[in-house]
């Protein structure tokens, strides 16, 4: 039942009770946040590895296992405070006298549809069924547990106070980097006001920053862009020159970004029930690295997660229970590492309760995988071998605790892999799924009508809203449609603006002033924005990039619609191409054309998510100078050009390709004066003849119908692009 917004029913004296004394978790974390080490949490273990994804939920009423016990203990006595004064800090965490609801159901089995259908009718009702329940109202919903609604507590605190943390964000984020050069530079040292860092310090894009960048990649260890060490470079999927982006971290950020995935199990949990009696099956991947010429490492921020102590080590928790082995995960081999995760997930194919990867395409990719590779798993089920073609041996020893003979699954996974239609093949596969944990907005969304597909209709949860530069905030109402989804940012993970931005206007030039920042409680509902942040890690007024669209506010808390990154024009997973870098690959390998007497009329683009994997592809109206002389290039000619076009794009781009994430580059060649169709289309549907221009990339289906129906020949990319991680 949906309750009215801010209702809050503490239940009878007996659900009090099971209330701890002392201080609660969320005011710990807010007394960590603002006023014991800025947000610096300790010996954090356990999480979940994924942004936008459920994490570790410690039981009911157990202190938070990522404030250390010193911190603890230092926060009690300031607020006097102690042990002997709190009984329930002492008690073992799964004593039921204790954590009275930790061992039940907190809802009942069925579909939500169900469980609507046997909800209170009256608030009265709900009331009395909530504190039989053990379970605690808040203005967000019915928690799980009093753990939960603790939780969901600080998402209200925080969103009501929400220039007021800001505020202080700020001011904790400038005094901690008091010491830094670029902060003196700019005229910041010792000030900490929002007025004086507004009108002192610039508005910055990665290239204004590439020096300061540089220096610490190269070995500067002073105090460039923060008081405190630069410890990684997290590489960004956006380029500069062709380059991954390299975005510093300290290593405390792990910690603050730790907090907020904390805050996504209570909340999906208030949609869906139930998920610590089962196990998530995530194809879960790291990536190539490197490290800069003065010894840091660069990878991506989730192989950095993956990598680490917090998530190697982590303890065991219900609701974070994984099909895939950690081997399986840290192995670099894409074909290892994917088919033993495929094969652990249908080992447990009844446990499986949602099924996920970071972006909706790697879970296509998967899916990809299984329709190749299906008689192989199959024969390894029947006869509890692990296939040859897996030599590491971490993952031999960690498939073997689980791999047993099991002639009936093999039997039913060949029956289902081996029909004409795959519709609905993941809940056939995994029939308890209750929804797909997946990225489906931005450039991801192309990918939906596939997975639908593919899942049979399940809910796609979007949980969390991030980036390699910071993370910023929720999705409150992870299981609405993809095309609602809304992210509520926090105000406790860094100091953010918001250029206006106005997707008819001109774009600025380098000597324009920027448009005037807003501050994110001065938003406008219905306007759109550019992201602008300032972090721990040296980010100050630093551009992301990202376009967002304000939907509404959750108190005081904007919430935004992400609508795409600024400047990209196509996108597969996690690549980033624009204009500029498609227009350089397009004359790049026109060169090839010109013995033939060829030139490209005109082309267009378009991301093509029908195939697995997705791909770009080209649209190319030839002309030949001379008619009567000039050959028609041979199809070698054009493999060749969607080589060379390949080899001219970013080097995200090409370490997709040579990973599988992308597929083959594709160049169609379509009769003279298509493009003149193209422009009469449009013009027929409003487009002033005077400003016409062709558009570099088209996604409107009756576009792409038209010029499909004019090809006269489709080429694809022989080979993949040469590809090497990030080297200065």
């Amino acid at each position: 039942m949906a309750l009215p917004a801010g209702s809050r029913v503490e239940g009878p004296a007996a659900v009090r009770r099971a209330r701890p004394r002392g201080p609660t978790w969320s005011r710990l974390v807010r007394a960590v946040t603002h006023g014991v080490g800025h947000a610096c949490l300790p010996n954090v273990h356990g999480y979940r590895p994924l942004p936008r994804r459920a994490i570790y939920t410690p039981p009911c009423n157990q202190p938070p296992p990522h404030l250390s016990l010193s911190l603890i203990h230092t926060f009690r006595t300031n607020v006097g405070s102690s042990e002997k004064n709190n009984p329930a800090r002492n008690t073992h965490p799964t004593d039921p006298s204790i954590c009275p609801t930790q061992q039940e159901k907190p809802f009942s089995s069925g579909s939500l549809v169900d469980r609507r259908a046997m909800a209170p009718a009256t608030a009265e009702t709900a009331a009395v069924a909530v504190a039989a329940a053990g379970r605690v109202k808040t203005a967000l919903g019915v928690a799980a547990c009093e753990r939960d609604a603790e939780k969901l507590e600080l998402i209200e605190e925080l969103t009501k106070g929400f220039d007021a943390v800001q505020e202080k964000m700020l001011a904790a984020i400038l005094a901690r980097n008091n010491g830094a050069e670029y902060l003196r530079r700019h005229g910041m040292e010792g000030r900490t006001d929002r007025d004086a860092f507004k009108a002192r310090v610039p508005v910055v894009t990665y290239e204004d920053l590439r020096p300061e960048i540089e220096r610490i990649a190269n070995g500067d260890r002073s105090n460039i862009i923060s008081s405190h060490p630069i410890t990684e470079f997290l590489t960004s999927s956006g380029t500069s020159a062709g380059e991954r982006k390299l975005m510093p971290t300290v290593e405390d950020e792990l910690d603050r970004r730790q907090m907020l995935y904390s805050l996504l199990i209570p909340v999906i949990n208030l949609y869906v029930p139930g998920l610590d009696k089962g196990k998530g099956l995530y194809f879960l991947f790291i990536k190539s690295e490197t490290k800069t010429p003065g010894g840091l490492p660069a990878r991506p921020v989730l192989t950095s997660y993956y990598k680490s102590d917090q998530f190697k080590h982590r303890p065991y928790e219900p609701y974070l229970v994984y099909t895939s082995p950690t081997a399986a995960i840290l192995c670099t081999d894409s074909f290892q590492s994917m088919y033993s995760q495929m094969l652990c997930g249908l080992l447990a194919r009844t446990e499986v309760l949602r099924v996920g990867a970071v972006f909706a395409s790697g879970l296509l990719r998967a899916i990809r995988f299984l329709q190749l590779h299906w008689k192989e798993l199959a024969r390894d089920i029947e006869m509890g071998t692990l296939s040859a073609k897996i030599v590491e041996p971490s993952i031999r020893d960690a498939v073997a605790e689980v791999l047993k003979p099991d002639p009936e699954l093999a039997a039913f996974v060949a029956a289902e892999c081996a029909k004409d239609d795959w519709e609905g093949i993941i809940t056939r596969m995994w029939p308890n799924t209750k929804y797909l944990d997946v990225i489906v907005t931005g450039a991801m969304a192309q990918y939906i009508p596939t997975l639908k597909f593919y899942s049979g209709g399940l809910p796609m949860a979007c949980t969390m809203y991030a980036s390699s530069e910071c993370y910023f905030g929720l999705n409150l109402r992870p299981m609405c449609d993809p095309s609602e989804v809304t992210y509520t940012i926090m105000p406790n993970m860094g100091y953010f603006e918001l250029m206006p931005h106005d997707p008819e206007a001109p774009p600025l030039s380098r000597d324009d002033p920027p448009p005037r920042l807003v501050d994110l409680a001065d938003a406008e509902v219905g306007k759109e924005y550019e992201l602008v942040i300032t972090t721990y890690a040296g980010l100050c007024r630093y551009r992301v990039g990202d376009i967002l669209h304000v939907a509404g506010f959750h108190n005081a808390a904007p919430e935004f619609r992400f609508v795409r990154r600024k400047n990209v024009l196509l996108s597969i997973d996690s690549d980033k191409t624009d204009e500029a870098e498609l227009q350089a690959a397009v004359e790049r390998a026109a060169r090839l054309l010109e013995p033939y007497g060829a030139t490209i009329v005109e082309y267009t683009s378009e991301a093509d998510a029908t195939t697995i994997p997705g791909h770009y592809v080209v649209y190319w109206e030839l002309m030949l100078k001379d008619r009567r002389d000039g050959l028609w290039p041979e199809a070698a000619v054009f493999e060749k050009c969607c080589l060379e076009m390949e080899e001219a794009l970013n080097s995200v781009y090409r370490q997709g390709r040579n990973g599988d994430a992308i597929g083959p580059l594709e160049i169609r060649v379509v009769r003279g004066g298509t493009f003149e169709e193209v422009m009469d289309y449009a013009i027929s549907r409003g487009a002033s003849i005077n400003q016409y221009k062709a558009p570099r990339c088209v996604s409107f289906g009756p576009i792409i119908e038209l010029l499909n129906s004019r090809v006269l020949s489709k080429h694809f990319s022989p080979a993949c692009p040469k590809y090497g991680p990030y080297k200065k």
